[in-house]
Protein backbone atom coordinates (compact mmCIF):
# COMPACT_ATOMS: atom_id res chain seq x y z
CA UNK A 1 0.00 0.00 0.00
CA UNK A 2 2.73 2.21 0.83
CA UNK A 3 4.76 1.76 -2.70
CA UNK A 4 1.35 2.58 -4.57
CA UNK A 5 1.06 6.06 -2.41
CA UNK A 6 4.63 6.75 -3.46
CA UNK A 7 3.94 6.14 -6.46
CA UNK A 8 0.89 7.95 -7.06
CA UNK A 9 2.45 10.80 -5.38
CA UNK A 10 5.65 10.77 -7.57
CA UNK A 11 3.52 10.92 -10.31
CA UNK A 12 1.21 13.74 -9.46
CA UNK A 13 4.85 15.33 -8.42
CA UNK A 14 6.16 15.00 -11.86
CA UNK A 15 3.32 15.84 -13.68
CA UNK A 16 2.86 19.09 -11.90
CA UNK A 17 6.70 19.80 -12.32
CA UNK A 18 6.90 18.88 -15.78
CA UNK A 19 4.19 21.39 -16.76
CA UNK A 20 1.63 18.99 -18.55
CA UNK A 21 -1.32 18.95 -16.30
CA UNK A 22 -4.93 16.99 -16.61
CA UNK A 23 -6.81 20.14 -15.85
CA UNK A 24 -6.36 21.73 -19.23
CA UNK A 25 -4.03 23.11 -22.06
CA UNK A 26 -3.10 26.68 -22.74
CA UNK A 27 -4.85 27.71 -25.96
CA UNK A 28 -4.83 30.97 -27.71
CA UNK A 29 -7.32 33.06 -30.36
CA UNK A 30 -5.49 32.21 -33.56
CA UNK A 31 -6.22 35.06 -36.29
CA UNK A 32 -5.51 34.40 -39.98
CA UNK A 33 -5.90 36.53 -43.30
CA UNK A 34 -6.70 40.10 -43.58
CA UNK A 35 -8.30 42.18 -41.28
CA UNK A 36 -11.65 43.20 -43.44
CA UNK A 37 -13.08 46.07 -41.54
CA UNK A 38 -16.91 47.80 -42.51
CA UNK A 39 -15.33 51.20 -42.92
CA UNK A 40 -13.14 50.07 -45.69
CA UNK A 41 -16.09 47.89 -47.47
CA UNK A 42 -18.25 51.16 -47.15
CA UNK A 43 -15.97 53.24 -49.11
CA UNK A 44 -15.66 50.47 -52.42
CA UNK A 45 -17.78 51.94 -55.07
CA UNK A 46 -18.32 50.37 -58.55
CA UNK A 47 -16.27 51.83 -61.35
CA UNK A 48 -13.10 52.08 -58.64
CA UNK A 49 -9.94 50.76 -60.29
CA UNK A 50 -7.80 48.04 -59.31
CA UNK A 51 -5.51 50.36 -57.64
CA UNK A 52 -7.57 52.12 -55.67
CA UNK A 53 -8.99 49.21 -54.16
CA UNK A 54 -5.68 47.99 -53.46
CA UNK A 55 -5.32 51.32 -51.45
CA UNK A 56 -8.04 51.06 -49.29
CA UNK A 57 -8.31 47.57 -48.89
CA UNK A 58 -4.31 46.20 -49.08
CA UNK A 59 -3.46 43.34 -51.48
CA UNK A 60 -5.99 40.53 -51.43
CA UNK A 61 -5.79 37.03 -49.73
CA UNK A 62 -6.46 35.21 -52.77
CA UNK A 63 -6.85 35.82 -56.64
CA UNK A 64 -8.51 33.01 -58.15
CA UNK A 65 -5.76 31.76 -60.42
CA UNK A 66 -8.06 31.00 -63.12
CA UNK A 67 -10.07 34.30 -62.97
CA UNK A 68 -7.91 37.36 -62.50
CA UNK A 69 -10.96 38.86 -62.56
CA UNK A 70 -11.93 38.35 -58.24
CA UNK A 71 -10.50 38.83 -55.65
CA UNK A 72 -10.90 37.85 -52.14
CA UNK A 73 -9.99 39.21 -48.29
CA UNK A 74 -10.85 36.70 -46.03
CA UNK A 75 -10.43 36.86 -42.41
CA UNK A 76 -10.88 33.94 -40.11
CA UNK A 77 -10.47 33.87 -36.07
CA UNK A 78 -9.77 30.71 -34.07
CA UNK A 79 -11.13 31.66 -30.58
CA UNK A 80 -9.66 29.15 -28.30
CA UNK A 81 -12.63 28.61 -26.23
CA UNK A 82 -15.37 29.76 -28.65
CA UNK A 83 -15.40 28.62 -32.08
CA UNK A 84 -14.57 30.30 -35.01
CA UNK A 85 -15.47 33.60 -36.49
CA UNK A 86 -14.50 34.20 -40.73
CA UNK A 87 -15.28 37.09 -42.64
CA UNK A 88 -14.96 37.68 -46.69
CA UNK A 89 -14.75 39.78 -48.83
CA UNK A 90 -15.09 38.96 -52.26
CA UNK A 91 -14.42 41.36 -55.21
CA UNK A 92 -15.17 41.06 -58.62
CA UNK A 93 -13.74 42.90 -61.86
CA UNK A 94 -14.48 43.56 -65.10
CA UNK A 95 -11.12 44.82 -67.03
CA UNK A 96 -9.83 47.17 -64.52
CA UNK A 97 -12.74 48.41 -62.59
CA UNK A 98 -14.23 47.36 -60.19
CA UNK A 99 -18.45 45.62 -60.44
CA UNK A 100 -19.38 43.83 -57.60
CA UNK A 101 -18.99 43.50 -54.11
CA UNK A 102 -20.04 39.94 -52.46
CA UNK A 103 -19.89 40.19 -48.00
CA UNK A 104 -19.91 37.07 -45.88
CA UNK A 105 -20.04 36.88 -42.25
CA UNK A 106 -20.82 40.05 -39.59
CA UNK A 107 -18.49 43.08 -40.53
CA UNK A 108 -20.15 45.20 -38.12
CA UNK A 109 -18.85 43.03 -35.13
CA UNK A 110 -15.87 44.67 -33.71
CA UNK A 111 -12.47 42.07 -33.00
CA UNK A 112 -10.61 43.25 -30.09
CA UNK A 113 -7.13 42.31 -30.99
CA UNK A 114 -4.27 41.32 -28.62
CA UNK A 115 -1.85 44.18 -27.66
CA UNK A 116 1.99 43.63 -27.92
CA UNK A 117 2.03 43.09 -23.96
CA UNK A 118 -0.85 40.42 -24.33
CA UNK A 119 0.57 38.12 -27.78
CA UNK A 120 1.76 35.60 -25.12
CA UNK A 121 2.15 34.17 -21.89
CA UNK A 122 4.05 35.35 -19.26
CA UNK A 123 6.85 33.56 -17.28
CA UNK A 124 5.56 33.47 -13.49
CA UNK A 125 9.09 35.41 -12.51
CA UNK A 126 8.38 38.15 -15.04
CA UNK A 127 6.96 41.12 -13.59
CA UNK A 128 4.85 43.58 -16.36
CA UNK A 129 6.65 46.18 -17.52
CA UNK A 130 10.18 44.86 -16.37
CA UNK A 131 13.29 44.31 -18.26
CA UNK A 132 15.02 41.66 -18.70
CA UNK A 133 19.33 41.48 -17.33
CA UNK A 134 21.37 41.02 -20.58
CA UNK A 135 22.72 37.88 -21.10
CA UNK A 136 26.42 37.26 -21.17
Amino acid sequence: MQKLIKTVTLSVALTLVSGCSYFGVYKRDLPQGNLVEQSAVEQLQPGMSRNQVRQLMGSPLLEAPFDADQWDYVYRLDKAYDGVEQRRVTLTFAGDRLVDVAIQGDLSEEIPLPSVEEAGPASESAQPGATLAPVE
